[in-house]
């Protein structure tokens, strides 16, 4: 029978030796996992003593455990995070971007926002949320899925790539807002206004109209381009209300059709961008707002589609107990 002084050192776990294990590994090979995964330094610490200081293998134990503690954190409900675009150097394409996360104090952590501007420069080059996952996050060798796992690891919070979209045009350019920025292109109300030209023009002057429209879009918040994009149930609908409402109040038929009439017209102004008063004069129609520039300049611009994306629309947030929660984690 082999004798006990024979066995590999790492073979035999014992716990009340653990402390003097850990400083038998290099630091330098600590460090160089580190750099190489970004986990924490303790985490490094024992991956190489369980891999035997193997540094292939404990780069992927960490992985694994990356991943484990992603799965444990993906039923948390993630109303926060960042908004966040990405513009082509020539103006003619945009893609935008929402990553949640738990917490606001998360999305202002740096390695996250890293995370955010790596994905939102990747959706730039690809049409759907699936394809951005398993497409390579950049310098890093692994996937954006993987590299949103490690991240989970290293924030401890849940995060989430929730949703992407991308405009281009082909003869104009793409503008931009975003609202509560916390750095440039990312904050928690993003804008992007795509404008077509019938004619060559400088993507600077169409950003001079566009930006403004962006601005508007935030502030407005239309549903709709124009009358033409508004579903026919929705109209239907709008006017099904009002028909019951007249009929209700004892109106003759052909009061409540005027009154629907009126109804879907005041529709159309409230939810249709080009049918919306500019927020920044309270005055001017949109649509007039766009003919006057292209008569002061000369050009000939037309909005054919916008996207707006709020930080968390939609999510339902869960009501918790902080003071329980602490105490589950002390029992």
């Amino acid at each position: 029978m082999e004798s006990q002084s024979n066995l590999h050192p790492l073979k035999k776990f014992n716990p009340q030796k653990e402390d003097n294990r850990i400083m038998e590994v290099s630091a330098k090979l600590v460090k160089e996992l580190r750099d190489k995964t970004g986990a924490g330094m303790m985490d490094c610490k024992r991956a190489l003593i369980e891999t035997e200081c193997n540094l292939e293998a404990a780069a992927e134990h960490l992985r694994k455990k990356g991943l484990m503690d992603a799965a444990k954190k993906s039923s948390r409900t993630t109303a926060d995070g960042l908004i966040a675009f990405s513009l082509s150097s020539d103006s003619k394409a945009a893609s935008i971007i929402e990553v949640n996360s738990e917490t606001d104090f998360v999305a202002r952590n740096e390695k996250f926002q890293d995370v955010v501007s790596g994905i939102a420069n990747i959706s730039l080059e690809h049409e759907s949320l699936d394809t951005v996952l398993d497409s390579k996050f950049s310098g890093t060798g692994k996937t954006v899925r993987e590299e949103i796992d490690l991240l989970i690891s290293l924030v401890g919070e849940n995060v989430n790539f929730r949703r992407c979209q991308r405009l281009s045009v082909k003869n104009g350019a793409i503008s931009s807002y975003m609202h509560g920025a916390i750095k440039p292109g990312m904050g928690k109300i993003g804008v992007l206004v795509a404008i077509e030209s019938e004619t060559p023009c400088d993507p600077s002057e169409v950003d001079s109209i566009g930006k403004k429209l962006a601005m508007h879009i935030a502030a407005a918040n239309p549903s709709y381009l124009c009358q033409k994009c508004v579903p026919q149930d929705v109209i239907a609908k709008e006017k099904e209300i009002i028909l019951a409402q007249a009929a209700e109040n004892g109106k003759p038929p052909e009061i409540a059709e005027k009154m629907a009439d009126g109804r879907i017209k005041k529709f159309f102004e409230e939810c249709v961008l080009l049918d919306q008063i500019l927020v920044i004069d309270g005055k001017t129609k949109i649509s007039s707002y766009i003919d006057d520039f292209n008569k002061a300049h000369g050009t000939t611009l037309k909005v054919t589609s916008f996207i707006k994306y709020v930080l968390g629309e939609g999510i339902e947030k869960q009501e918790t107990n902080f003071a329980e929660e602490v105490k589950s984690f002390i029992k």
